[in-house]
Parts: C-alpha cells; structure tokens; sequence
C-alpha cells in the first residue's frame, strides 16, 4: 500500500444495533408500534390480524402473534426471546477480560479463542449470528464501490474472515487490490501462534516493516526512537462496547430517533474524550515544568544572601 496516502481502518465487533422497521418485505417505514410491534401502519391495517410467519395468510391465534399451525415456533421464539434468555446469552458471548455494564462484576475465566475451530459457543438456539460469511455479506453491502472500501478492515476474527473470503472468490473479486483483513490487538494475543496465514497477513503490528502503515516510528522525551501502533484498535473496541450498552433502548426507537441519539451519543463522548485528552497533556505540561525548577535559582539566591553576610 502506498505510505504517502491518508489510510483508512474500519473497526468491527459482533454488536449488532439498527431501528426497527415494517417486516414487510423491501417496506422501511416506521412501526406502528415500536414497543413490541411488528408492522407499520399501512400493512398492520391490512394484515394485522394474521399470522406473522412469512407467505402465511391464516389468522393468528388470539394475545399470540402466530396462527394455529405455527404455534410451536411462537412458543420457541418467546422461550429464547425473554429478557431473563438474552441476558444469559449476554453473559455467555462476553470476551475474556471485557466488563460490560449488563454483567455481573465476578465472572470465571472464558477459555475459548477466537481463532478456533468453534468459532461460536453451542447455542440452544442462535441468537447471536457472527459468521465470517455474514461479515463478508455485510461488508459488501456497506462498501459497494472501490473508492469507498478502507484499507484496513479490523475485527477480532479477521482470520478466519480472510480465510473465507480466500474460500469463496471474494478475496480476489472484491477485496484484493483495496483491503487487508487484520486481527484486533487486544484478541491478537489470543490467536494461536501456529497459524501462519493469521501471523503473516493478519497481524496487526508486524516488526519485519511489511507494514509500515500499521507501525510506526515516535520518539519519547529523551529522543530515543521507539515503535508504535498506528491506530489504537483497543479504543474502538471499548467505543463498540459503550454503544452495546444502549441496546435495549436503541432497537425500539424509530430510524429518525435511533439516528439522532446514536448521532448526539457519539458528539457527546467525542467531546468527553477530547476533554480528557486536553487534562492529560496539561498535567503532563505542568510536571514537566515542576521537573524543570530544581530550585538552583534559590540556592545561588541563598548562597548570595550567606556570602554578604559574613563579608559584614
């Protein structure tokens, strides 16, 4: 890639957040209901009698939103679509190390990697779909155009999404000549040491210099030359995690109120962050200064007012 351009890097997790919309197929408009509904307003006055499961056209069963017929997946939707169910589902995707505000303070140690051959904790049902091919399918409907694409694409199982792009074609089709798939540094260390396409093409700070524009040179206060990270992925990862924890509100708001408060939420913690990055290099501003006076002047002023005393 070239040095001299402005580079680009997308950070993603497995959090997954959007208003809701009408479930009739290619209709966007708002809910009629947003707390529990399911239909906008034109197509719940024309089907919001009947049975919700798609191309069925019986009537659904009363205080249920399925028909007769259907009535076994209602009940398993409503099973594993409790607060109490994805709360424990919360709990079981938490990444070693992460503290989230919906889980409990002490929490025992999470062996499972991210580069395994299980990709996904055995789920009764599946919540949660973080699958390489449903990253990829996302990634291509988001970055439609070549000029769009970032240079850098960076997620906790980036491997194993460069793994199947590789399988599938759309390595060579889409991504190849516009981005490069890393691995997040926090999830990394985690990776297994043996995997060489992970190390070779996915790490995300090489120190042989094949990237130069994920590392590079600073200098600390005494000048002497040291590597550095170009972008901090550790931060977007905790910026996704602050953004998961306004779920439950987010995903029944309507799309013109989900994007204002997501829109104010981020302007908000961007100035709290810029604030304290303004405290932090005034502190260190002023302990540098308070270094700098060693107090010599009050000695040679002190040592002055001595030697005049005693030629009196």
């Amino acid at each position: 890639m070239n040095v001299d351009k402005n580079i680009t890097m997308v950070v993603l997790d497995g959090v997954v957040m959007g208003p809701t919309h009408c479930a009739i197929d290619n209709c966007v408009n708002d809910l009629s209901n947003s707390r529990g509904g399911s239909l906008c307003d034109v197509h719940h006055l024309q089907l919001g009698s009947r049975c919700l499961v798609h191309d069925c056209t019986n009537n659904r069963v009363r205080d249920t939103s399925a028909c007769q017929a259907h009535q076994g997946q209602w009940q398993k939707y409503m099973k594993y679509h409790t607060r109490q169910t994805q709360s424990g589902v919360r709990r079981m995707l938490q990444r070693p190390g992460e503290s989230q505000p919906w889980n409990p303070q002490r929490r025992g140690p999470n062996p499972q990697r991210h580069d395994d051959d299980e990709e996904e904790p055995p789920l009764s049902s599946n919540y949660f779909t973080e699958s390489t091919t449903n990253i990829l399918n996302f990634l291509e409907s988001v970055y439609q155009t070549e000029e769009s694409r970032p240079d850098y694409i960076c997620i906790d199982k980036g491997c194993k999404v460069f793994q199947t792009a590789l399988r599938n074609g759309s390595w060579d089709r889409i991504w190849k000549h516009t981005s490069r798939f890393i691995v997040d540094a926090y999830h990394y260390i985690n990776h297994c040491v043996q995997d060489y396409l992970c190390r070779k093409y996915c790490n995300p700070s090489p120190g042989d210099g094949s990237a130069p524009n994920l590392v590079i040179i600073e200098y600390d206060n005494n000048g002497h030359p040291y590597a550095k990270r170009a972008f901090n992925t550790q931060v977007c990862e905790r910026l996704n995690a602050w953004l998961a924890g306004f779920e439950s509100i987010l995903k029944r708001m309507t799309p013109g109120n989900f994007n204002w408060f997501l829109h104010a939420m981020l302007f908000y913690h961007t100035k709290h962050v810029i604030t304290q990055q303004k405290q932090k290099a005034k502190s260190q501003n002023d302990s540098d200064d308070d270094d700098d006076d060693l107090g010599l002047d009050e000695d040679i002023s002190d040592n002055s007012a001595s030697e005049s005393e005693d030629s009196d």
